[in-house]
């Protein structure tokens, strides 16, 4: 009885207790008091359970709980991410004098243990635009404080995912106002970095690398493997990062983290998810997506799924008529037959559907240790070729079908995370992953009878081992090895649609490997508070081997087989500088390669009408070199300054040039004498530019936001003149003006980008006149453009929010620079979803 009494007095007064720690916040305002109301019922749940040692963490303005807030610690060295719950076991920060809490897009706090045990282990974190601390996990491969990474680095966040609401990760990259994007489909999405896109910029996805040996150097739309809805935040790392990851980093690094399993903190299982449906008019867009996670102490997974089916592309009403879409092809009576298109705003065919998955595994038996299984499969329709199919000759269409078949993407993987603080490392990460990919063309002439497939299948494998060190608190080593070995197999068919016939054709590539073996080690030395200095080192020795056996048929190429042994040494050497708390300068020099991959050193293609590019056994890696300063000032907590600028030379790079094939510098191919090309180690390139951001932060829920780049590059020539860098873009920027109240959130926006003329067109550029506007003088150029749009979120309560917007409100035509496909006029968005 006496227990009883006890019990029930002592939860009389902890709920007390919990009341005086909310008093504060409830007064603020009686309209926020339903939202609070949940804040004390957590604190009382928390108080009856006995659980002093789980936090949570709230949002300031919803009250809901904030997923993926970020708990770390130096003395003792540990951290930790809250739940969907918003609630993480600090158990082992005990003691601790300094926690930093943080997560993108709200302000950072610090706090002592002792300070969150006297507002039982409740924290309230309130919106912010203005920050100079975050954790990034892209530059060393491990959490770090991106107060102590001397690169720029671009964060985008889930929350700012939401709001945004993009088609496909393509998409979701493009709205940060930071990387540019090229679409030569509605199936595609080509990122552009400082001057650089395809195949010198690397993907990563949960810390495994995305590039493969047949990424080339034309437009990319791998990217859209990646599922937008399945996505806990993304980072891009720019200028060079080949130190951590090897061949491709030189223009910038995409790292995709995807949704993690989460545990339970008590005996009963944690269940979340969430469910949405999603519609958008310029394409009539229906997107359907789930996922739900289920965490037990010691074991937890996540699974999800999406599946989008994208019509036919609407472009805006206002802008060039070049644009247009006048005509397209159809069969009929076994006839190819120009047909008229009767709305030509309308971009046939540009439709096709895409289906994502994923499902991941974690087991963590103990502190120290943690196993997570992932597996990830996509799988497109196939999808038209835009741009082809708007090409003529001799004015008829030039193709009837053009279109890639289905992309398809699996992987499965397994990270094995080891926090042992012993003398060799603190954190040790095994990556072990299998990747396959699978990608198709299919082409026919027009009003011819054979129809063309190439069919490339890449087995990727790697591993990495990756360790962290910190001793005494000024030095940090990061080190580790990799493996990278990738399969490609090619085939080609050829098929007679009279007859059905088929038969054995060239392939793209040859048989081939490509492999990779790297050792790195980055050591950061912080001289006090204020100054901070990293370096590192990395070797790379990678290997290629290609059989041309099967080709010997086709094309008289003077040798069948290819043997690279190559290596490649790179490094960097950063120093960050913080003359006050709320404004730092950073400085960095750094290196990149990219090895010869099998798309630059094996295919033989049509690069453009009249010419033909033929293998070439000689290349060598190409190198970057780059330098570049940064400055970022916060004044008084309510705005936020940042400026980069870089210079970059990309040496002995593997450009297109003219070749000869046996002595002979023209060949005829596909029924037509074209010029012979081959891609070399052949040119130096340089590009230079600068990135600068604004953030302002108002009174009443009023934000202003701006991202603004300028790139230059240029590429030399045969003849020792110079080109503009084709995928160097033109002046680009966003600028956002948000409202924030209560569980209302919009942003109205512009996205501006600058114009291209002819005489700074790319000279491989200026023959696709059939993608660009005609100046006066009837020459191809990129004209500028802008677009309004605005997007809102609101919170209808715990388990249901309404997201929605129109882009491009003028219904602008445009067309972004080097782009086949022609961008979405006025487009309605909704997003209906469902949380639990």
């Amino acid at each position: 009885m006496v227990s009883r009494i006890h019990d029930v007095t002592r939860r009389f007064f902890l709920r007390i207790r919990a009341s005086f720690v909310t008093r504060n916040i409830i007064l603020e305002s009686t309209k926020k008091m339903n939202k609070y109301l949940l804040l004390i019922i957590t604190l009382i749940f928390l108080s009856l359970s006995g659980f002093s040692q789980v936090i949570t963490v709230l949002d300031s303005e919803s009250g809901a709980p904030l997923e993926t807030v970020t708990l770390s610690s130096d003395k003792p060295r540990y951290y930790t991410v809250t739940n969907a719950k918003g609630q993480a076991d600090i158990s082992r920060l005990k003691g601790s004098k300094s926690i930093d809490i943080r997560l993108i897009g709200y302000k950072s706090e610090t706090k002592s243990y002792d300070d969150l045990k006297k507002v039982q282990f409740l924290l309230i974190l309130k919106p912010t635009v203005i920050s100079l601390d975050q954790f990034i996990v892209s530059a060393t491969r491990t959490d770090q404080d991106e107060r102590e990474v001397p690169a720029k680095i671009l964060s985008i966040s889930a929350r700012e995912i939401a709001l945004q609401n993009p088609q496909t990760a393509a998409d979701l990259l493009g709205g940060s106002g930071e990387v540019f994007i090229q679409k030569s489909q509605q199936g595609g999405g080509s990122p552009m970095i400082r001057g650089f896109a395809t195949n010198r910029l690397l993907y990563t996805v949960d810390g495994v690398r995305m590039n493969t040996a047949i990424f080339r150097s034309g437009n990319l739309q791998n990217v859209i493997s990646l599922d937008p809805f399945a996505m806990e935040n993304a980072e891009v790392i720019f200028g060079p990062a080949s130190l951590i990851y090897g061949s491709d980093a030189i223009g910038g690094v995409m790292s995709f983290k995807t949704l993690a399993p989460e545990y339970s903190l008590t005996d009963k299982p944690l269940v979340s998810g969430h469910a949405l449906a999603r519609y958008s008019s310029a394409n009539n867009e229906m997107t359907g997506h789930f996922d739900i996670k289920v965490g037990w102490k010691k074991w937890a997974s996540v699974s999800s799924f999406s599946h989008s089916r994208f019509g036919d592309l609407r472009m805006g009403t206002y802008g060039p008529n070049e644009y247009l879409r006048p005509w397209f092809v159809q069969r009929q009576d076994s006839m190819d037959v120009v047909v008229q298109n009767n709305d030509p705003e309308l971009q046939k065919p540009t439709g096709y559907s895409q289906a994502n998955l994923m499902q991941k595994l974690a087991y963590k038996p103990n502190e120290n240790w943690e196993f997570i299984y992932g597996f990830h499969y996509s799988a497109t329709t196939n999808y038209p070729r835009y741009d082809r199919l708007i090409r003529a000759k001799k004015e008829l269409p030039r193709s009837a079908e053009w279109y890639y078949g289905p992309q398809v993407w699996m992987m499965n993987n397994m990270t094995a995370i080891n926090n042992a603080y012993n003398k060799i490392y603190d954190q040790m990460t095994i990556r072990i992953a299998q990747q396959y990919f699978e990608e198709s063309r299919i082409d026919r002439d027009f009003q011819k009878d054979t129809r063309y497939n190439r069919l490339e299948e890449v087995y990727a494998y790697s591993a990495n081992l990756d360790f962290s060190k910190t001793v005494v608190g000024k030095h940090a080593f990061y080190y580790g090895i990799e493996a990278v070995m990738n399969d490609v197999n090619s085939t080609g068919i050829d098929e007679d649609i009279i007859t059905g016939i088929k038969s054995i054709g060239p392939s793209r590539y040859p048989q081939s490997t490509w492999s990779s073996y790297a050792a790195y080690l980055s050591y950061k030395y912080r001289f006090n508070e204020q100054f901070l200095v990293q370096a590192g080192l990395r070797y790379n020795q990678f290997m290629l081997k290609a059989d041309f056996s099967d080709n010997l048929q086709f094309y008289p190429l003077p040798f069948s087989e290819v043997d690279i042994n190559d290596g490649a040494l790179t490094g960097n050497l950063g120093i960050i500088y913080y003359p006050a708390k709320d404004w730092v300068i950073i400085a960095n020099a750094s290196s990149g390669f990219r090895a010869p991959n099998i798309d630059d050193l094996g295919k033989v293609f049509d690069s453009e009408p009249g010419a033909v590019v033929v293998p070439n056994p000689y290349l060598k890696a190409e190198y970057a070199w780059n330098m570049e300063l940064g400055i970022s000032k916060v004044f008084d907590d309510f705005l936020k300054i940042d400026v980069t600028g870089y210079y970059t030379l990309l040496d002995n790079a593997m450009v297109r040039r003219d070749f000869t094939l046996n002595g002979l510098d023209s060949i005829m191919y596909d029924g037509e004498m074209s010029r012979v090309q081959a891609i070399q180690n052949a040119a130096q390139a340089t590009v230079y530019g600068i990135q600068a951001g604004m953030e302002l932060s108002l009174p009443a829920g009023i934000g202003i936001s701006s991202q603004f780049s300028y790139q230059k590059g240029d590429e030399e020539l045969d003849d020792g003149t110079t080109s503009p860098m084709r995928h160097a873009a033109p002046w680009f920027g966003i600028t956002h003006f948000t409202y924030t109240y209560s569980k209302l959130t919009m942003d109205f926006y512009a996205i501006y980008n600058g114009q291209v003329s002819y005489e700074d067109l790319p000279i491989e550029e200026r023959g696709k006149e059939y993608i660009y506007a005609t100046d006066i003088n009837g020459n191809p150029y990129s004209p500028s453009w802008y677009t309004l749009n605005l997007k809102a979120g609101y919170q209808v309560n715990e388990s249901f929010s309404i997201f929605t917007g129109i882009e491009n409100l003028t219904d602008q035509r445009y067309r972004p620079y080097s782009s086949g496909i022609v961008a979405p006029g006025r487009n309605f968005i909704l997003t209906l979803k469902a949380t639990f």
